[in-house]
């Protein structure tokens, strides 16, 4: 039997296995009311509910912070003897890898197919949204972090709802929740965070490569991508997260600069259309009779890639957080906050307006099948079509640099969520040497397995999983407020001292004796 026979088969079997499994779980998570003629996803509205109620309860920290953030970045106020791995800017280009990826090339162009150009718009709102949301968990990811004798970080929703509820008084609600937190943000891990982007990398190397005459089109092909893959994810991973975020911080700022100067590029030759297409976005936005449910069709399109796009409320990307050197959590909690921002409101939207500037020809029959209830658009190989076809008409190379670009996101994602996986792996099964080794024995054959099966059943139900654990972690993230308030107005008022001229020296021993002074102080 043939590699390609061998590989069909297990794909059919695995697929047929879970295709159950997957029907009940996308029917429960993506659970859809009727919204003025229009099925809602009120797993999606959870998510743009959570991000509305922070921006107000912390008085729209990510606009009144964001320069305070940007100076945090920049390590404006690093301290050397802080506890932790990574510094700010280090921390957040590991958190973006894990979000930057295929969803912000190809399923920007899948929303704007459906939804219209107004989906862009709706996007842009839940990614504003998502930074509070951001800030409050990765605030908490710091506060509630555990650091071992070597020095390496652990943090997380299992970390901080176990700890945080239980100093609220409701310690098996905190066990319960951490406890499925770790295990979705697990599952999805293997297989979204993993398999995925291995798989869709794969596929627009061989388009580009001569498709089906590609050396890669071959399972001999597929299986020595898969490997290398592999080789470089584990070569990485062994360093921990030190030389993720070493990594990280080198490439995801080159490939996201590229992508965006690709954009810009395009944008540029077809200057006069800039007016006309950021109009056609806006009034699109709230057009009652537009394609695919008109206004609500296009708002739930929109928030729905929003929040894939930027998993603003999911528990990840405190994982990553978590490992800043920093006195103060609120710190990166502000850093945080230009996750969602780089990812949504500059990446998807760059993308959505090319795309719209561009109209290509593969968009505009893509937007007719959707008016004439034809065909069906979906599918991560579609919307790389469309993006590059739009790209194609202004810059007839980029097919080649848009591949380069695949690549280079899928790796830093893996990558990312491999460290994510490994946090949650040692919180269900510990973290002696041999349950590491064993993830990472599981995380690399699933690297391979990617090259070699699509598993569309799977990665629909690592969605599921992805989202359900929005569903504990969000729950948390409302208990735990009142705590990153106070973080908050902490480093507040860290930051005017230190702006002031005050010391870090200087403004510690005034702090530790505001806390030997309240601590004398006998409660009533």
């Amino acid at each position: 039997m043939s590699l390609d026979s061998i590989a069909q088969n297990i794909d059919e079997a695995v697929s047929g296995f879970f295709d159950p499994v997957s029907t009940f779980l996308m029917d429960v998570v993506f659970y859809t009311v009727p919204v003025f003629g229009t099925e809602f996803p009120l797993i999606v509205g959870w998510l743009v509910v959570a991000g509305a109620f922070f921006s107000a309860y912390f008085g729209l920290a990510q606009l009144r912070h964001i320069k305070t953030a940007l100076k945090l970045v920049r390590g404006k106020y690093d301290q050397k003897n802080a506890p932790g791995e990574v510094n700010h800017f280090q921390a957040l280009t590991s958190a973006v890898s894990g979000t930057v990826g295929l969803g912000n090339i190809a399923g920007v162009a899948i929303a704007i197919s459906i939804g219209g150009p107004g989906a862009t718009f709706w996007m842009i709102l839940c990614g504003l949204l998502g930074m509070a949301t951001k800030f409050v968990e990765c605030t908490l990811g710091v506060k509630y972090r555990e650091i071992d004798a070597n020095g390496k970080v652990s943090g997380g929703p299992m970390l901080y709802l176990r700890k945080g509820l239980a100093e609220l008084g409701k310690p098996a609600l905190g066990k319960v929740l951490a406890t499925l937190s770790a295990i979705m943000i697990l599952f999805f891990t293997f297989f979204g965070g993993n398999l995925f982007q291995v798989n869709q990398s794969l596929a627009q190397l061989t388009k580009v490569t001569g498709e089906e005459d590609s050396f890669f089109a071959g399972s001999g092909g597929a299986l020595f991508y898969g490997l290398l893959i592999a080789a470089l994810v584990a070569l990485v991973l062994i360093g921990g997260m030190r030389s993720i975020g070493q990594v990280t911080s080198r490439l995801v700022p080159s490939m996201a600069i590229m992508y965006v100067i690709a954009c810009l590029l395009v944008i540029s030759f077809n200057v006069t259309a800039v007016p006309d297409a950021i109009g056609t976005i806006f009034t699109s936005a709230f057009d009652p009779s537009g394609v695919a449910g008109g206004l609500i069709g296009a708002l739930i399109v929109g928030f729905q890639r929003a929040a894939f796009s930027n998993e603003a409320g999911i528990g990840s990307a405190p994982i990553a957080h978590s490992a800043v050197k920093t006195k103060r959590p609120a710190t990166e909690g502000l850093v945080a906050m230009l996750e969602p921002f780089i990812d949504t409101v500059v990446i998807c939207t760059m993308t959505a307006l090319t795309i719209v500037i561009a109209g290509g020809p593969a968009y505009l029959d893509a937007r007719e099948k959707v008016a004439n209830g034809t065909g069906e658009v979906g599918g991560t190989g579609m919307g790389i079509e469309i993006t590059s076809d739009a790209f194609g008409t202004a810059l007839p190379w980029f097919p080649y640099l848009l591949t380069v670009a695949v690549i280079l996101f899928a790796f830093s994602t893996v990558i990312t969520w491999g460290y994510y996986g490994q946090k949650c792996w040692t919180h269900l099964f510990g973290a002696s040497k041999a349950s590491e080794i064993t993830y990472k024995i599981v995380f690399s054959v699933m690297v391979v397995a990617g090259a070699l099966l699509s598993l569309g059943t799977l990665v629909d139900m690592s969605d599921a999983f992805l989202f359900m654990a929005a569903l504990f972690n969000i729950t948390g993230l409302y208990f735990l407020a009142p705590v990153v308030k106070k973080e908050l107005v902490k480093v507040l008022d860290y930051v005017r001292r230190r702006d002031a001229g005050e010391s870090d020296e200087e403004i510690e021993a005034s702090e530790l004796a505001e806390e030997a002074a309240r601590a004398q102080v006998p409660a009533n």
